[in-house]
Protein backbone atom coordinates (compact mmCIF):
# COMPACT_ATOMS: atom_id res chain seq x y z
CA UNK A 1 0.00 0.00 0.00
CA UNK A 2 1.38 3.37 -1.37
CA UNK A 3 0.35 6.59 0.78
CA UNK A 4 0.15 8.79 -2.34
CA UNK A 5 -1.91 11.91 -0.78
CA UNK A 6 -2.37 13.27 2.81
CA UNK A 7 -5.95 12.01 2.88
CA UNK A 8 -5.88 9.37 0.43
CA UNK A 9 -4.59 5.37 0.40
CA UNK A 10 -3.86 3.01 -2.55
CA UNK A 11 -5.12 -0.29 -1.54
CA UNK A 12 -4.78 -3.43 -2.65
CA UNK A 13 -8.36 -4.87 -2.22
CA UNK A 14 -9.68 -2.25 -5.09
CA UNK A 15 -6.82 -0.61 -6.84
CA UNK A 16 -8.70 1.09 -9.35
CA UNK A 17 -9.50 3.84 -7.27
CA UNK A 18 -7.52 5.63 -4.15
CA UNK A 19 -9.53 5.37 -0.62
CA UNK A 20 -10.29 8.20 1.07
CA UNK A 21 -9.49 9.60 4.29
CA UNK A 22 -13.01 10.56 6.25
CA UNK A 23 -11.93 11.70 10.17
CA UNK A 24 -15.27 10.65 11.64
CA UNK A 25 -17.80 8.32 9.47
CA UNK A 26 -20.80 7.60 11.23
CA UNK A 27 -22.71 5.43 8.27
CA UNK A 28 -21.75 1.87 9.91
CA UNK A 29 -20.54 0.31 6.74
CA UNK A 30 -19.20 -2.67 7.47
CA UNK A 31 -14.87 -2.45 7.38
CA UNK A 32 -13.94 -5.10 4.24
CA UNK A 33 -11.00 -5.99 6.44
CA UNK A 34 -12.39 -7.17 9.78
CA UNK A 35 -15.93 -7.15 9.45
CA UNK A 36 -17.01 -5.00 12.14
CA UNK A 37 -19.23 -1.54 11.94
CA UNK A 38 -16.97 1.84 10.62
CA UNK A 39 -18.00 4.62 13.13
CA UNK A 40 -14.89 6.68 13.62
CA UNK A 41 -11.58 7.43 11.22
CA UNK A 42 -12.29 5.31 8.10
CA UNK A 43 -10.59 4.60 4.75
CA UNK A 44 -13.07 4.40 1.42
CA UNK A 45 -13.77 4.62 -1.61
CA UNK A 46 -15.86 7.43 -3.46
CA UNK A 47 -16.37 6.82 -6.55
CA UNK A 48 -19.95 5.74 -7.36
CA UNK A 49 -20.86 2.19 -6.93
CA UNK A 50 -18.16 1.56 -4.17
CA UNK A 51 -19.12 2.83 -0.74
CA UNK A 52 -18.80 -0.57 0.43
CA UNK A 53 -14.83 -1.07 0.30
CA UNK A 54 -15.20 1.16 4.01
CA UNK A 55 -12.09 0.25 6.17
CA UNK A 56 -11.35 1.01 9.53
CA UNK A 57 -8.50 3.32 9.65
CA UNK A 58 -6.30 0.65 11.48
CA UNK A 59 -7.55 -2.04 8.89
CA UNK A 60 -6.55 0.22 6.02
CA UNK A 61 -2.94 0.92 7.24
CA UNK A 62 -2.25 -2.57 8.32
CA UNK A 63 1.09 -3.65 6.84
CA UNK A 64 1.55 -5.68 3.95
CA UNK A 65 3.75 -8.39 5.88
CA UNK A 66 4.61 -9.61 9.00
CA UNK A 67 6.59 -11.63 11.07
CA UNK A 68 4.60 -13.82 13.54
CA UNK A 69 5.78 -15.81 17.30
CA UNK A 70 3.30 -18.21 16.06
CA UNK A 71 5.16 -19.33 12.53
CA UNK A 72 8.69 -17.92 12.56
CA UNK A 73 9.98 -19.46 9.77
CA UNK A 74 8.20 -17.60 7.43
CA UNK A 75 7.03 -14.20 7.05
CA UNK A 76 3.06 -14.23 6.60
CA UNK A 77 1.76 -11.85 3.64
CA UNK A 78 -1.81 -9.93 3.85
CA UNK A 79 -4.72 -11.07 1.98
CA UNK A 80 -8.08 -11.06 1.60
CA UNK A 81 -10.48 -14.12 1.05
CA UNK A 82 -12.53 -12.33 -1.40
CA UNK A 83 -10.02 -12.31 -3.75
CA UNK A 84 -8.76 -15.80 -3.12
CA UNK A 85 -9.04 -17.83 -6.34
CA UNK A 86 -10.60 -20.76 -4.79
CA UNK A 87 -13.56 -18.87 -2.81
CA UNK A 88 -16.52 -20.69 -2.61
CA UNK A 89 -15.20 -23.82 -3.45
CA UNK A 90 -12.73 -24.88 -0.35
CA UNK A 91 -13.04 -22.68 2.75
CA UNK A 92 -10.80 -24.89 4.56
CA UNK A 93 -7.57 -23.64 2.70
CA UNK A 94 -7.62 -19.99 4.55
CA UNK A 95 -9.27 -21.65 8.13
CA UNK A 96 -7.58 -19.07 10.87
CA UNK A 97 -5.02 -21.64 12.57
CA UNK A 98 -5.70 -19.85 15.92
CA UNK A 99 -9.50 -19.58 16.01
CA UNK A 100 -10.23 -22.59 13.57
CA UNK A 101 -12.93 -20.56 11.63
CA UNK A 102 -12.93 -19.34 8.32
CA UNK A 103 -13.90 -15.87 8.55
CA UNK A 104 -14.33 -13.63 5.64
CA UNK A 105 -12.13 -10.80 6.74
CA UNK A 106 -8.03 -9.92 5.88
CA UNK A 107 -5.64 -12.70 6.49
CA UNK A 108 -2.08 -13.21 7.22
CA UNK A 109 -1.09 -15.99 5.08
CA UNK A 110 2.26 -18.59 4.60
CA UNK A 111 1.50 -19.79 1.29
CA UNK A 112 4.45 -22.52 1.16
CA UNK A 113 2.60 -23.86 4.28
CA UNK A 114 -1.07 -22.78 4.31
CA UNK A 115 -0.97 -20.96 7.36
CA UNK A 116 -3.42 -18.54 8.04
CA UNK A 117 -4.06 -15.61 10.77
CA UNK A 118 -7.11 -13.59 10.96
CA UNK A 119 -5.63 -9.83 11.59
CA UNK A 120 -7.39 -9.86 14.76
CA UNK A 121 -5.75 -13.12 15.60
CA UNK A 122 -2.43 -11.91 14.57
CA UNK A 123 -2.84 -8.97 16.70
CA UNK A 124 -3.33 -10.69 19.61
CA UNK A 125 -1.31 -8.75 21.75
CA UNK A 126 -1.92 -8.94 25.32
CA UNK A 127 0.59 -10.89 27.65
CA UNK A 128 -2.37 -11.57 29.96
CA UNK A 129 -6.20 -12.49 30.22
CA UNK A 130 -8.22 -12.51 32.89
CA UNK A 131 -11.38 -14.72 32.09
CA UNK A 132 -14.59 -14.52 33.77
CA UNK A 133 -15.03 -17.92 35.45
CA UNK A 134 -11.20 -18.31 37.03
CA UNK A 135 -9.48 -16.40 39.32
CA UNK A 136 -6.27 -15.97 38.29
CA UNK A 137 -5.03 -14.46 35.20
CA UNK A 138 -3.94 -16.49 31.93
CA UNK A 139 -0.92 -16.16 29.97
CA UNK A 140 -0.77 -16.78 26.01
CA UNK A 141 2.17 -19.69 25.83
CA UNK A 142 3.29 -18.20 22.50
CA UNK A 143 4.46 -21.62 21.21
CA UNK A 144 2.66 -24.05 18.60
CA UNK A 145 1.91 -27.42 21.10
CA UNK A 146 -0.06 -30.52 21.77
CA UNK A 147 -2.38 -30.31 25.13
CA UNK A 148 -5.79 -30.90 26.67
CA UNK A 149 -7.96 -28.30 27.15
CA UNK A 150 -8.78 -28.48 30.83
CA UNK A 151 -12.07 -26.27 30.50
CA UNK A 152 -13.34 -28.17 27.32
CA UNK A 153 -11.71 -31.59 27.68
CA UNK A 154 -10.62 -31.80 23.70
CA UNK A 155 -6.95 -32.28 23.01
CA UNK A 156 -6.04 -30.23 20.39
CA UNK A 157 -2.69 -28.55 18.81
CA UNK A 158 -2.76 -25.11 19.32
CA UNK A 159 -1.77 -22.22 21.51
CA UNK A 160 -3.45 -22.29 24.86
CA UNK A 161 -3.72 -20.18 27.41
CA UNK A 162 -1.84 -20.95 30.77
CA UNK A 163 -2.81 -20.53 34.56
CA UNK A 164 0.84 -21.03 36.10
CA UNK A 165 -0.29 -21.11 39.63
CA UNK A 166 -3.17 -23.98 38.69
CA UNK A 167 -1.15 -25.93 35.97
CA UNK A 168 -4.59 -24.62 34.04
CA UNK A 169 -4.78 -25.16 30.07
CA UNK A 170 -7.15 -23.98 28.46
CA UNK A 171 -8.36 -22.58 24.63
CA UNK A 172 -8.04 -19.21 23.47
CA UNK A 173 -11.71 -20.00 22.57
CA UNK A 174 -12.55 -21.68 25.35
CA UNK A 175 -12.02 -18.08 27.71
CA UNK A 176 -14.50 -16.42 25.99
CA UNK A 177 -17.31 -19.00 28.24
CA UNK A 178 -19.31 -16.53 30.28
CA UNK A 179 -19.59 -17.11 34.35
CA UNK A 180 -23.08 -17.13 33.93
CA UNK A 181 -25.60 -18.11 31.63
CA UNK A 182 -29.60 -18.84 31.48
CA UNK A 183 -31.38 -21.36 29.48
CA UNK A 184 -35.20 -21.85 28.90
CA UNK A 185 -35.45 -25.22 30.31
CA UNK A 186 -34.09 -24.25 33.63
CA UNK A 187 -35.52 -21.90 36.20
CA UNK A 188 -32.68 -20.49 38.10
CA UNK A 189 -29.32 -19.49 36.40
CA UNK A 190 -26.64 -21.96 35.98
CA UNK A 191 -22.39 -21.80 36.74
CA UNK A 192 -19.53 -22.60 34.78
CA UNK A 193 -17.62 -24.27 36.98
CA UNK A 194 -14.22 -26.57 36.33
CA UNK A 195 -13.72 -28.41 39.40
CA UNK A 196 -14.63 -31.99 40.00
CA UNK A 197 -14.41 -31.85 43.60
CA UNK A 198 -18.66 -30.57 43.29
CA UNK A 199 -19.44 -34.13 42.13
CA UNK A 200 -18.69 -37.45 43.11
CA UNK A 201 -16.93 -39.47 40.55
CA UNK A 202 -18.79 -42.83 41.22
CA UNK A 203 -21.99 -40.84 39.48
CA UNK A 204 -22.81 -40.74 35.96
CA UNK A 205 -23.67 -37.87 35.16
CA UNK A 206 -25.96 -36.36 31.93
CA UNK A 207 -26.24 -32.98 30.46
CA UNK A 208 -29.98 -31.88 31.07
CA UNK A 209 -30.47 -30.58 27.88
CA UNK A 210 -28.90 -33.04 25.34
CA UNK A 211 -29.97 -35.88 27.35
CA UNK A 212 -25.60 -37.53 27.17
CA UNK A 213 -22.87 -37.79 29.37
CA UNK A 214 -21.27 -35.12 31.14
CA UNK A 215 -17.25 -35.69 32.01
CA UNK A 216 -17.06 -33.96 35.16
CA UNK A 217 -13.52 -33.69 35.24
CA UNK A 218 -13.53 -30.39 33.01
CA UNK A 219 -15.96 -27.58 32.94
CA UNK A 220 -19.32 -27.90 32.87
CA UNK A 221 -22.90 -25.42 34.12
CA UNK A 222 -24.44 -26.12 37.06
CA UNK A 223 -27.25 -25.42 39.33
CA UNK A 224 -25.92 -26.22 42.81
CA UNK A 225 -30.00 -25.70 44.02
CA UNK A 226 -30.91 -28.21 41.73
CA UNK A 227 -27.67 -30.48 41.41
CA UNK A 228 -28.85 -29.46 37.06
CA UNK A 229 -25.63 -30.46 35.13
CA UNK A 230 -25.25 -29.05 31.14
CA UNK A 231 -22.73 -29.35 28.76
CA UNK A 232 -20.99 -25.94 28.27
CA UNK A 233 -21.99 -26.05 24.50
CA UNK A 234 -25.30 -27.32 24.99
CA UNK A 235 -26.00 -25.02 27.56
CA UNK A 236 -24.28 -21.75 25.12
CA UNK A 237 -26.91 -22.91 22.31
CA UNK A 238 -29.45 -23.19 24.17
CA UNK A 239 -29.19 -19.45 25.59
CA UNK A 240 -28.31 -17.93 22.12
CA UNK A 241 -31.47 -20.06 20.72
CA UNK A 242 -34.19 -18.24 22.38
CA UNK A 243 -32.41 -15.04 22.72
CA UNK A 244 -32.05 -14.91 26.36
CA UNK A 245 -31.93 -11.16 27.98
CA UNK A 246 -29.49 -12.28 31.08
CA UNK A 247 -30.17 -8.82 32.16
CA UNK A 248 -33.25 -9.84 34.04
CA UNK A 249 -31.47 -12.44 35.78
CA UNK A 250 -29.15 -10.11 37.66
CA UNK A 251 -30.07 -11.00 40.52
CA UNK A 252 -29.07 -14.60 41.65
CA UNK A 253 -32.42 -15.57 43.59
CA UNK A 254 -34.17 -14.56 39.84
CA UNK A 255 -36.10 -17.22 38.52
CA UNK A 256 -38.45 -18.26 36.07
CA UNK A 257 -42.27 -17.45 37.22
CA UNK A 258 -43.71 -20.60 36.51
CA UNK A 259 -46.76 -19.79 38.31
CA UNK A 260 -50.44 -20.02 35.68
CA UNK A 261 -53.26 -17.45 35.31
CA UNK A 262 -55.20 -17.88 38.80
CA UNK A 263 -58.45 -17.51 37.38
CA UNK A 264 -60.39 -20.09 36.71
CA UNK A 265 -61.35 -21.20 32.73
CA UNK A 266 -65.10 -21.79 33.32
CA UNK A 267 -67.63 -21.09 36.17
CA UNK A 268 -69.78 -23.66 37.59
CA UNK A 269 -73.35 -23.32 37.11
CA UNK A 270 -74.30 -26.50 38.76
CA UNK A 271 -72.80 -29.05 40.64
CA UNK A 272 -73.68 -32.60 42.92
CA UNK A 273 -71.34 -33.92 45.78
CA UNK A 274 -70.16 -37.16 45.56
CA UNK A 275 -70.27 -40.05 48.01
CA UNK A 276 -66.95 -39.15 49.30
CA UNK A 277 -67.74 -35.79 49.64
CA UNK A 278 -66.01 -33.99 46.60
CA UNK A 279 -68.24 -31.54 44.45
CA UNK A 280 -68.69 -32.86 40.95
CA UNK A 281 -69.53 -30.11 38.61
CA UNK A 282 -72.25 -30.99 36.44
CA UNK A 283 -72.72 -27.81 34.21
CA UNK A 284 -70.12 -25.02 33.34
CA UNK A 285 -69.86 -21.96 31.66
CA UNK A 286 -66.85 -22.50 29.66
CA UNK A 287 -64.74 -19.48 27.78
CA UNK A 288 -64.00 -21.18 24.71
CA UNK A 289 -67.56 -21.33 24.14
CA UNK A 290 -71.09 -19.61 24.14
CA UNK A 291 -73.29 -22.46 25.00
CA UNK A 292 -73.35 -23.67 28.77
CA UNK A 293 -71.83 -27.72 28.96
CA UNK A 294 -73.13 -29.91 30.93
CA UNK A 295 -71.67 -33.45 32.24
CA UNK A 296 -72.87 -36.92 29.96
CA UNK A 297 -71.24 -40.22 29.69
CA UNK A 298 -72.99 -40.53 26.67
CA UNK A 299 -70.86 -40.89 23.44
CA UNK A 300 -71.34 -40.21 19.77
CA UNK A 301 -69.88 -42.52 16.93
CA UNK A 302 -66.26 -40.96 16.01
CA UNK A 303 -67.19 -37.87 18.38
CA UNK A 304 -63.80 -35.77 19.66
CA UNK A 305 -63.05 -33.21 22.13
CA UNK A 306 -62.75 -29.57 20.52
CA UNK A 307 -59.75 -29.52 23.25
CA UNK A 308 -57.72 -31.80 21.96
CA UNK A 309 -59.18 -33.46 18.90
CA UNK A 310 -58.81 -36.50 20.22
CA UNK A 311 -61.64 -39.38 20.53
CA UNK A 312 -63.89 -38.89 23.55
CA UNK A 313 -63.88 -40.48 26.48
CA UNK A 314 -66.47 -40.51 29.23
CA UNK A 315 -67.11 -38.76 31.43
CA UNK A 316 -67.54 -35.60 29.59
CA UNK A 317 -68.69 -32.05 28.58
CA UNK A 318 -70.74 -31.30 26.10
CA UNK A 319 -73.78 -28.87 24.61
CA UNK A 320 -76.84 -29.65 24.21
CA UNK A 321 -77.14 -27.12 21.07
CA UNK A 322 -74.24 -28.14 19.21
CA UNK A 323 -71.30 -30.26 18.88
CA UNK A 324 -68.91 -29.03 20.96
CA UNK A 325 -67.39 -31.35 23.47
CA UNK A 326 -64.65 -31.07 26.18
CA UNK A 327 -63.09 -33.93 28.44
CA UNK A 328 -63.19 -32.63 31.37
CA UNK A 329 -59.16 -32.26 31.83
CA UNK A 330 -59.48 -30.19 28.74
CA UNK A 331 -61.86 -28.30 30.49
CA UNK A 332 -59.58 -27.97 33.63
CA UNK A 333 -56.87 -26.30 30.93
CA UNK A 334 -54.86 -23.21 32.90
CA UNK A 335 -55.34 -20.30 30.46
CA UNK A 336 -51.69 -19.55 30.78
CA UNK A 337 -48.69 -22.01 31.48
CA UNK A 338 -44.79 -22.05 31.55
CA UNK A 339 -43.85 -25.33 29.21
CA UNK A 340 -39.62 -26.25 28.75
CA UNK A 341 -39.85 -25.43 25.27
CA UNK A 342 -40.17 -21.98 25.24
CA UNK A 343 -39.02 -19.11 27.54
CA UNK A 344 -42.20 -17.16 27.23
CA UNK A 345 -45.83 -17.96 28.38
CA UNK A 346 -48.45 -19.66 26.71
CA UNK A 347 -51.51 -18.40 26.61
CA UNK A 348 -54.82 -21.07 25.95
CA UNK A 349 -55.81 -20.15 22.52
CA UNK A 350 -59.61 -22.11 21.56
CA UNK A 351 -60.32 -23.65 18.33
CA UNK A 352 -61.32 -20.83 15.62
CA UNK A 353 -63.74 -21.76 12.47
CA UNK A 354 -61.64 -22.35 9.55
CA UNK A 355 -58.24 -22.10 11.09
CA UNK A 356 -55.53 -24.51 12.25
CA UNK A 357 -51.85 -24.63 13.46
CA UNK A 358 -48.80 -26.32 13.59
CA UNK A 359 -47.42 -27.47 16.82
CA UNK A 360 -43.91 -26.89 17.42
CA UNK A 361 -42.99 -30.17 19.08
CA UNK A 362 -44.83 -32.94 17.18
CA UNK A 363 -44.97 -31.09 14.01
CA UNK A 364 -48.55 -32.06 13.44
CA UNK A 365 -51.60 -30.15 11.79
CA UNK A 366 -54.34 -29.30 14.58
CA UNK A 367 -57.38 -27.03 14.72
CA UNK A 368 -57.93 -27.82 18.23
CA UNK A 369 -56.90 -25.86 21.56
CA UNK A 370 -53.28 -24.13 21.44
CA UNK A 371 -51.04 -22.96 23.89
CA UNK A 372 -49.79 -19.88 21.62
CA UNK A 373 -47.04 -17.61 22.22
CA UNK A 374 -48.08 -14.20 20.76
CA UNK A 375 -44.86 -12.37 20.63
CA UNK A 376 -42.93 -15.55 19.04
CA UNK A 377 -45.92 -17.51 16.85
CA UNK A 378 -44.95 -20.30 18.76
CA UNK A 379 -48.01 -23.02 19.00
CA UNK A 380 -48.39 -26.32 20.79
CA UNK A 381 -51.24 -28.39 20.95
CA UNK A 382 -52.81 -29.64 23.89
CA UNK A 383 -51.31 -33.60 24.11
CA UNK A 384 -47.50 -31.77 23.69
CA UNK A 385 -48.40 -29.11 26.46
CA UNK A 386 -49.31 -31.83 28.72
CA UNK A 387 -45.42 -33.26 28.83
CA UNK A 388 -43.11 -32.05 30.34
CA UNK A 389 -39.38 -32.56 30.33
CA UNK A 390 -39.52 -35.53 32.41
CA UNK A 391 -41.76 -38.65 30.33
CA UNK A 392 -42.28 -42.04 31.87
CA UNK A 393 -44.07 -43.62 29.19
CA UNK A 394 -45.24 -47.78 28.46
CA UNK A 395 -43.64 -48.32 25.59
CA UNK A 396 -40.26 -47.68 27.31
CA UNK A 397 -38.65 -49.29 30.65
CA UNK A 398 -36.67 -46.51 31.52
CA UNK A 399 -37.68 -42.59 32.58
CA UNK A 400 -37.36 -40.61 29.12
CA UNK A 401 -35.47 -36.84 29.87
CA UNK A 402 -36.11 -34.20 27.03
CA UNK A 403 -33.14 -33.24 25.09
CA UNK A 404 -33.16 -29.75 23.14
CA UNK A 405 -30.19 -29.76 20.63
CA UNK A 406 -29.21 -27.69 17.35
CA UNK A 407 -28.69 -30.80 15.49
CA UNK A 408 -31.44 -33.49 14.58
CA UNK A 409 -31.35 -36.95 16.32
CA UNK A 410 -33.15 -40.01 15.39
CA UNK A 411 -36.92 -41.37 17.33
CA UNK A 412 -36.63 -45.21 17.71
CA UNK A 413 -39.99 -45.37 17.10
CA UNK A 414 -40.21 -44.54 14.08
CA UNK A 415 -36.29 -42.99 12.86
CA UNK A 416 -37.99 -39.86 12.23
CA UNK A 417 -35.18 -36.40 12.77
CA UNK A 418 -36.03 -34.10 15.40
CA UNK A 419 -34.63 -31.67 17.54
CA UNK A 420 -36.69 -31.90 20.16
CA UNK A 421 -36.70 -35.71 21.33
CA UNK A 422 -37.38 -37.59 24.65
CA UNK A 423 -33.75 -39.91 25.50
CA UNK A 424 -32.70 -42.73 28.08
CA UNK A 425 -30.17 -42.30 30.34
CA UNK A 426 -29.96 -46.42 30.25
CA UNK A 427 -30.15 -46.90 26.92
CA UNK A 428 -29.81 -45.34 23.32
CA UNK A 429 -34.20 -45.56 23.13
CA UNK A 430 -35.45 -41.84 22.18
CA UNK A 431 -38.83 -40.57 21.18
CA UNK A 432 -39.77 -37.86 19.30
CA UNK A 433 -43.26 -35.74 20.49
CA UNK A 434 -45.31 -37.12 17.52
CA UNK A 435 -44.56 -40.87 18.89
CA UNK A 436 -44.97 -39.89 22.40
CA UNK A 437 -47.96 -38.26 22.06
CA UNK A 438 -49.43 -41.42 19.94
CA UNK A 439 -53.32 -42.24 20.90
CA UNK A 440 -52.92 -45.90 22.60
CA UNK A 441 -56.13 -47.00 20.56
CA UNK A 442 -57.61 -45.31 17.66
CA UNK A 443 -60.38 -46.30 14.99
CA UNK A 444 -59.80 -46.59 10.98
CA UNK A 445 -62.55 -45.87 8.53
CA UNK A 446 -64.82 -48.74 8.76
CA UNK A 447 -63.22 -51.42 10.11
CA UNK A 448 -65.30 -52.96 13.09
CA UNK A 449 -62.59 -53.26 15.84
CA UNK A 450 -60.40 -50.41 17.47
CA UNK A 451 -56.21 -50.69 16.48
CA UNK A 452 -54.13 -51.00 19.85
CA UNK A 453 -50.57 -49.26 19.44
CA UNK A 454 -48.27 -51.95 20.12
CA UNK A 455 -44.38 -51.56 20.71
CA UNK A 456 -42.91 -55.10 19.96
CA UNK A 457 -43.70 -57.03 17.24
CA UNK A 458 -46.91 -59.27 17.29
CA UNK A 459 -45.32 -62.97 16.61
CA UNK A 460 -42.01 -64.63 15.59
CA UNK A 461 -42.64 -64.81 11.56
CA UNK A 462 -39.41 -62.61 10.68
CA UNK A 463 -41.98 -61.09 8.12
CA UNK A 464 -43.80 -57.93 8.83
CA UNK A 465 -46.27 -55.70 6.36
CA UNK A 466 -48.71 -52.91 7.18
CA UNK A 467 -52.15 -54.45 5.80
CA UNK A 468 -52.85 -50.76 4.72
CA UNK A 469 -50.01 -50.15 2.36
CA UNK A 470 -48.88 -53.63 1.79
CA UNK A 471 -45.57 -52.29 2.28
CA UNK A 472 -43.11 -53.80 4.68
CA UNK A 473 -42.59 -52.54 7.99
CA UNK A 474 -39.69 -52.07 10.17
CA UNK A 475 -40.08 -54.82 13.36
CA UNK A 476 -38.43 -52.39 15.46
CA UNK A 477 -41.04 -49.36 14.88
CA UNK A 478 -44.24 -49.06 16.50
CA UNK A 479 -46.98 -49.20 14.81
CA UNK A 480 -50.67 -50.60 15.40
CA UNK A 481 -52.56 -53.50 15.26
CA UNK A 482 -56.35 -54.75 15.30
CA UNK A 483 -56.43 -58.21 17.57
CA UNK A 484 -59.44 -59.47 16.48
CA UNK A 485 -58.49 -59.51 12.79
CA UNK A 486 -54.79 -60.23 13.19
CA UNK A 487 -54.42 -56.39 11.55
CA UNK A 488 -51.06 -54.75 11.75
CA UNK A 489 -50.37 -51.14 10.21
CA UNK A 490 -48.25 -48.50 9.57
CA UNK A 491 -49.12 -45.05 12.29
CA UNK A 492 -49.35 -42.98 9.57
CA UNK A 493 -51.72 -45.43 7.74
CA UNK A 494 -53.98 -45.75 10.35
CA UNK A 495 -54.24 -42.21 11.39
CA UNK A 496 -53.49 -40.48 7.83
CA UNK A 497 -55.02 -41.06 4.78
CA UNK A 498 -55.67 -37.46 4.09
CA UNK A 499 -54.73 -34.12 2.37
CA UNK A 500 -52.90 -32.89 5.97
CA UNK A 501 -51.48 -36.56 6.16
CA UNK A 502 -51.79 -37.44 9.76
CA UNK A 503 -55.07 -36.25 10.83
CA UNK A 504 -54.89 -37.48 15.15
CA UNK A 505 -55.71 -33.55 16.07
CA UNK A 506 -58.12 -32.48 13.39
CA UNK A 507 -61.91 -32.11 14.82
CA UNK A 508 -64.60 -32.84 12.12
CA UNK A 509 -68.41 -32.11 12.58
CA UNK A 510 -68.73 -28.79 13.61
CA UNK A 511 -70.88 -25.69 12.59
CA UNK A 512 -69.75 -22.64 12.11
CA UNK A 513 -71.02 -19.84 10.46
CA UNK A 514 -69.82 -18.01 7.43
CA UNK A 515 -70.41 -14.73 5.16
CA UNK A 516 -69.95 -16.79 2.38
CA UNK A 517 -73.81 -18.87 3.01
CA UNK A 518 -76.87 -17.82 5.01
CA UNK A 519 -76.60 -20.96 6.83
CA UNK A 520 -74.18 -22.90 9.33
CA UNK A 521 -71.46 -25.09 7.66
CA UNK A 522 -70.67 -28.29 8.51
CA UNK A 523 -66.71 -28.80 8.56
CA UNK A 524 -66.38 -32.48 7.32
CA UNK A 525 -63.65 -35.13 6.42
CA UNK A 526 -64.57 -36.26 2.90
CA UNK A 527 -67.16 -37.05 0.06
CA UNK A 528 -67.85 -39.42 -2.02
CA UNK A 529 -69.15 -37.75 -4.68
CA UNK A 530 -66.50 -35.19 -4.97
CA UNK A 531 -69.03 -32.11 -5.81
CA UNK A 532 -67.73 -28.71 -7.11
CA UNK A 533 -66.09 -26.22 -4.57
CA UNK A 534 -68.78 -22.78 -4.29
CA UNK A 535 -65.58 -20.58 -4.46
CA UNK A 536 -63.28 -22.15 -6.71
CA UNK A 537 -64.78 -24.80 -9.35
CA UNK A 538 -62.51 -27.51 -8.16
CA UNK A 539 -63.73 -31.06 -7.48
CA UNK A 540 -64.35 -31.28 -3.11
CA UNK A 541 -62.59 -34.71 -1.73
CA UNK A 542 -61.47 -33.91 1.70
CA UNK A 543 -61.07 -31.40 4.32
CA UNK A 544 -64.49 -29.38 3.16
CA UNK A 545 -67.23 -27.39 4.61
CA UNK A 546 -70.78 -28.37 3.80
CA UNK A 547 -74.40 -27.41 3.87
CA UNK A 548 -76.36 -30.89 3.26
CA UNK A 549 -79.50 -29.00 2.80
CA UNK A 550 -78.54 -26.94 0.24
CA UNK A 551 -75.89 -29.06 -1.70
CA UNK A 552 -73.80 -26.22 -1.12
CA UNK A 553 -69.81 -27.64 -0.64
CA UNK A 554 -66.44 -25.33 -0.12
CA UNK A 555 -62.91 -26.21 0.41
CA UNK A 556 -61.05 -25.40 3.58
CA UNK A 557 -58.65 -23.12 2.41
CA UNK A 558 -61.23 -21.07 0.28
CA UNK A 559 -63.37 -20.63 3.45
CA UNK A 560 -60.27 -19.44 4.92
CA UNK A 561 -58.98 -17.25 2.50
CA UNK A 562 -62.31 -15.65 1.64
Amino acid sequence: MEQQQQQQLQHFIYPQHPLVFNPDDRRGYDCVGCNESVYGPSYSCTESGCYHYSHHKSCAELPLGLHHPLHPIHPLILFSPRLWTYIGEDKQLYKCELCKEDRDEYTYRCSRCDFNLHITCASLAPTTMEPEFHHHLLTPVWKWITFTCDLCGIEDKGMPYLCNLCGFWVHRRCTLFPRIVKVVRHKHLLHLTNSSLEFHQSNSRFCQICVRKVDTRYGLYYCSRCDYVAHLDCAIAEENREDIDLSKFEDEDSEVNESIDSAAPYEVKKFNVGDDKTQINTEISHFSHEHDLNLTDEVQNSQKCNGCSRAIVPPFYSCAKCSFSLHKSCANLPKEKQHPLHQHPLILIPMEPSKDFRCRACKRACNGFSYKCEGCDFYLDVQCSLISDILVHEGHEHQLILSTTTYQQNCTSCNSKSNQIFRCTVCEFALDFKCATLPYTTRYRQHEHSFTLCYTVEDDSNEYYCDICEEERDPKHWFYYCVDCNYPAHPNCILGGSLLGDNTNWKFGNSYEADCHPHPLTFIEETKDNPQCHNCGDPCSEFIFQCAPCNFYIHDRCLMNG
